[in-house]
């Protein structure tokens, strides 16, 4: 297996993966918080986030079909802006940092911005472009623990946007996030043939939950399924916390 993962972790990822690409279908968000908030249960999740990233690009792909009239360029550019000035220096900082304290890291990190969204926290009026590239900079550097999208969401979701735009705003934003941070990985040498092999594994398992999570998004309005991905997220990190400290 991919990095020298034992079978009982290999599954217990796939089915991690199969439900946060369900959740990702559904809400737009959370699928590399998720993910990621697993694999630091079972192994260190350091090597996975290049495979991570991969994933959320390929999903893209999947759901960009009818999206594109529902897209915010002007909040999404001002987010990737943002997004740009802090990732460098993150990525070299956690690249520096020995594995237990990442994944002790990145479990508070989704701990803490899983509160914040839980916290029913509000604007009285919509950000504007600086507003939202300082919520950039802020996903810029979570996101060198793979979970630049929590910020974001957290930021989006407390103003008063339509689901759909949210979702596709969200997908945009996360994609180029994305692809501004592989080469970056790359360049620290976390990308192998390791992450590749992993991330051709994973396409079934994306492909089927972006199918279900498509098709729940059409039939019902997502919040209610955002906040159960909120409280799973809490969970998981608190879970991640325990076992750092153990």
């Amino acid at each position: 297996m991919p990095f020298d993962l034992a079978p009982a972790a290999a599954a217990f990822l796939a089915c991690a993966l199969l439900g946060a690409a369900i959740i990702r279908g559904y809400t737009g968000f959370g699928f590399s918080a998720i993910f990621i908030a697993c694999a630091s249960l079972v192994t260190n999740p350091l090597p996975l986030i290049p495979v991570v990233f991969m994933a959320e690009i390929a999903m893209t792909s999947l759901q960009a079909r009818g999206m594109r009239g529902h897209i915010d360029w002007h909040r999404a550019g001002a987010l990737l802006a943002g997004a740009a000035l802090a990732l460098p220096a993150a990525i070299w900082v956690m690249l520096q940092l020995p594995a237990p304290t990442v994944q002790l890291l990145i479990s508070a990190i989704i701990g803490v911005l899983s509160l914040v969204m839980l916290s029913g926290w509000t604007l009285q009026q919509p950000l504007g472009r600086m507003g939202h590239v300082l919520t950039g900079i802020v996903a810029g550097s979570a996101n060198a623990a793979g979970v630049g999208g929590l910020p974001v969401a957290a930021c989006l979701g407390a103003q008063p946007i339509p689901a759909a735009t949210f979702r596709a705003t969200m997908i945009v934003f996360l994609t180029g996030l994305d692809l501004m941070t592989l080469p970056l990985l790359g360049l620290g040498g976390q990308i192998t043939t390791d992450t590749f092999a992993a991330a051709l594994i994973a396409t079934p398992f994306l492909a089927a939950g972006i199918l279900l999570g498509n098709r729940r998004f059409a039939a019902a309005p997502p919040a209610t399924f955002r906040r159960f991905a909120t409280w799973l997220l809490l969970c998981l990190s608190v879970l991640g916390v325990l076992r750092s400290l153990t």
